[in-house]
């Protein structure tokens, strides 16, 4: 089986994590970000993934290689310029099977993509859309479904008084090649707003799901999936690696803190005397937490180094940054790769502080 992951965009909601590394590699939890997603196709079956890229493409080749340690066949098509959710698709066109799964590469979830094609094949489709029940169905687009699941329409930001349904496309579909003839060639389409509308009463079904399904392009969601994964709420194989007592401690880790689960401690890590480590916890290679530093709901990645007394909550603090001894980074803050934080400085509410900063001692009270 085929798979078309899209993976053009630039990220930007995820900055300043995607200012310097590729959204589809930025390390989630042990793996790169994109890697969940190859695993997940490759239980389904899928053997062969397109990746159609834009921006920084190479970088993206470089981390993932062939797709050989994911169990797939690997390819790279690169945008010359952005065509839309439909146009990337039409450019990948000369790669595609007659039938093959086309899929958004913002999101984590473990759908059961096995009983979507096995529906798909069933009612004869052109296109299957996966679909997943939110609370809060008002700020993305409803698609209603008659009894048989053919898409009957589709509402977009529907109202309060709209809402007479949960569901939502997850990003996933099953399509046969023939959807390609309906989009014209080296142009922006999109598929949602252009395609799709078309195909309503002409072979398009919806497949509902009741699985974990989310979109981490902010700095919130890539926080809620990490917390996801080592929970175990969601499918993935990181949950062998943390086992029934979601806690895994690299071997060569020097501990002299604490450690509370839900935590990965990767190897060479060094953790202060008096030092809390968790609950809800990711600390990437190499990374070094000084004494009675306090680090809860937070993510902080290879190399990081972290001094004294601090406290980092609710936060990610990307590869090679420096925090100085008593700062607190909390409230949703985001530190980008290699910057600098002197010592007593406090960095919250959301605060995002690009590559390559430097903020002296005591220079910002956010």
């Amino acid at each position: 089986m085929q798979a078309v992951i899209l993976v053009g965009g630039e990220g930007t909601r995820l900055r300043p994590l995607t200012s310097t590394v590729p959204k589809p590699v930025v390390p989630l939890v042990d793996r790169p970000f994109i890697a969940y997603m190859l695993e997940w196709l490759e239980r389904h079956g899928v053997d062969d993934v397109i990746m159609s890229c834009g921006f920084l493409a190479t970088a993206v080749r470089n981390v993932l290689g062939d797709g050989s340690r994911y169990g797939v066949r690997l390819r790279f098509v690169e945008e010359p310029t952005p065509l839309g959710t439909a146009g990337a698709l039409k450019y990948a066109g000369s790669l595609l099977d007659e039938r093959f799964l086309m899929l958004n590469g913002d999101t984590l979830t473990d759908l059961d993509l096995t009983a979507q094609l096995r529906q798909h094949e069933q009612t004869g489709a052109v296109g299957t859309l996966a679909l997943v029940p939110v609370e809060d169905p008002s700020s993305y687009g409803l698609v209603r479904l008659e009894p048989d699941r053919a898409v009957r329409e589709f509402v977009e930001k529907p109202s309060a008084d709209q809402i007479d349904t949960n569901l939502v496309s997850a990003g996933a579909y099953v399509l046969e090649r023939s959807v390609l003839d309906l989009i014209p060639p080296d142009q922006n389409v999109s598929i949602e707003r252009e395609v799709w509308p078309r195909l309503v009463g002409h072979g398009l079904y919806g497949c509902p799901h009741d699985a974990y399904w989310m979109d981490i392009g902010t700095p919130d969601r890539y926080l809620q999936g990490t917390f996801d994964i080592i929970e175990g709420r969601v499918r993935t194989a990181v949950a062998d690696r943390l086992g029934e007592g979601f806690l895994a401690v690299a071997g060569d880790a020097r501990v002299d803190g604490r450690t509370i689960p839900p935590a990965v401690v990767e190897g060479r890590c060094e953790i202060g005397d008096g030092a809390q480590i968790g609950p809800r916890v990711v600390l990437g290679d190499g990374v070094s937490v000084g004494d009675g530093t306090v680090v809860e709901r937070a993510v902080v990645l290879q190399g990081a180094r972290v001094g004294r007394d601090c406290v980092l909550r609710d936060c990610i603090v990307a590869a090679g940054a420096r925090i100085g001894d008593r700062t607190q980074v909390t409230g949703g803050a985001v530190l980008g790769e290699g910057v600098t934080i002197g010592a007593d400085n406090v960095v919250t509410r959301g605060a995002r502080i690009f590559p390559g900063v430097e903020i002296p001692d005591g220079g910002l009270k956010f």
